[in-house]
């Protein structure tokens, strides 16, 4: 437990940051081989000094594979998410998962978020360890060791405020089982499915009622709001999704109607991923004047990284340029390693190291003696375990000992394969790195 967590935070707003303490101990932890990517003359040196002396990326001993972020891009998507929640009037809660890393936790929530939302017990600790105090769990919990610690921390911590799904009568049940006994009730949010073959959630408005009915019935547990996530609309398209959030509001309407959120201060109404923010932030303002105030909460987490792949072909700022432009912040750095025909190379990174789930890498740049030039005529064919397949057309020009850039696609599967991710200036120096928890 951590009661001086409140104490420590630096609350830009009620939300609280995180624990200023507990960020501090990222820079004294020592660099070593657990740390792929970084100067092997490093070893020894912990995180703040290795910060401190700004090393280049290119001249300053880093070693391929090495993923990093850009410095400007990072700062330009948190602006420009801050930017549009506060045009529509949205909380922001953006899905800790894709980074798991308590310094982008911070400076997400420096920019106004109301919280993190999480999907995991085990993400909730680590956001607890680093003092996060609103948390939104996009997942129903019948762990009762899971469900005893989440009330251990209520107790502990008055300011901690914890929003949970629940999608079934039987979930509900276990979960009132686990936390019999805890000192404050847990807030909950019915999930409302997005349709029939959806991943999880309550599939029709008469099972919602009755998941409702047994929260009511649950002296630990408090119904707080509706939730549910428009991306698992099956063949999705902007009048589909529109449709299911306009059921998504009217559930919650006819739940307040009906004086289900008797105890609430507020009525929570959550949605949205990183594909369809707009047609949620269009719906949202739909929402009817209710009972008790309404939080209208945005849950999209991918933007902070962005990618060259699936987010940038499906973001929402594509159908309106005139919000603004997301900038992918990723680069993934290898180094060709053999160049055995004129049609063919290979890099020295793999499946290890990049994403592959949605795309394949992408050639972005080529580096050779400081100088940097597009990629031209490369083409990414495959991954291996440790190595990129390369096809390389007749105007390639790519040697031996060469840097090649690539750009990735799914940030969620790009973080959670580097515990430390250098963070680069536009010049190539390295003043601050990621830790990340997965």
């Amino acid at each position: 437990m951590r009661n001086e967590c409140c104490i420590l935070c630096n609350a830009t707003d009620q939300g609280g940051s995180v624990n200023i303490e507990a960020l501090a101990g990222l820079d004294e932890e020592r660099v070593d081989h657990r740390f792929k990517g970084l100067p092997p003359d490093a070893d020894g040196l912990t995180v703040g000094a290795l910060a401190a002396q700004r090393r280049n990326l290119f001249t300053g001993g880093f070693t391929t594979p090495v993923l990093t972020l850009s410095a400007e891009r990072l700062a330009h998507n948190l602006e420009l998410m801050e930017t549009y929640t506060v045009r529509h009037g949205l909380a922001f809660a953006p899905h800790g998962k894709t980074s798991m890393a308590p310094r982008l936790f911070r400076r997400q929530l420096d920019r106004g978020t109301w919280g993190i939302t999480l999907a995991l017990p085990h993400q909730v600790r680590v956001a607890r360890e680093f003092g996060v105090r609103r948390i939104f769990l996009a997942n129903e919990v019948v762990d009762p060791a899971a469900l005893r610690w989440f009330a251990a921390e209520l107790a502990a911590d008055p300011s901690f405020r914890l929003v949970c799904y629940v999608d079934s009568v039987r979930g509900v049940e276990l979960m009132d089982a686990a936390l019999r006994g805890a000192a404050r009730p847990l807030d909950v949010v019915v999930e409302l499915a997005a349709g029939p073959g959806a991943r999880t959630g309550v599939r029709t408005e008469a099972e919602c009622a009755a998941v409702a009915d047994a929260v009511a019935a649950a002296p630990t547990l408090r119904l707080v709001g509706v939730a549910g996530y428009e991306g698992e609309v099956p063949e999705a398209d902007p009048e589909r999704v529109r449709a299911y959030l306009r059921r998504l509001v009217s559930l919650t309407a006819g739940f307040d109607r009906a004086g289900r959120f008797r105890g609430a201060e507020e009525i929570v109404v959550s949605a949205g991923g990183s594909a369809w923010f707009d047609a949620v932030a269009d719906v949202f303002a739909e929402i009817p004047e209710l009972s008790l105030p309404v939080l209208k909460l945005l849950r999209s987490g991918a933007y902070v990284s962005h990618d060259d792949g699936r987010y940038r072909e499906v973001t929402p700022f594509n159908r309106v340029p005139g919000e603004g432009t997301l900038e992918p912040a990723f680069r993934l750095w290898a180094q060709v390693v053999s160049r055995p025909s004129a049609e063919q190379a290979f890099a020295n990174a793999g499946k290890r190291d990049a994403a592959y789930d949605l795309d394949l890498p992408v050639a972005q740049v080529v580096r050779r003696d400081g100088v940097e030039r597009p990629a031209t005529g490369v083409t990414v064919t495959g991954l291996s375990d440790q190595h990129t397949w390369l096809s390389t057309a007749p105007e390639a020009d790519l040697r031996v000992g060469d840097w090649i850039g690539l750009g990735l696609s799914h940030p969620c599967t790009s973080f959670d394969k580097w515990p430390l991710i250098p963070v680069t200036e536009a010049d190539g120096t390295v003043a601050e790195y990621v830790r990340t928890f997965f």
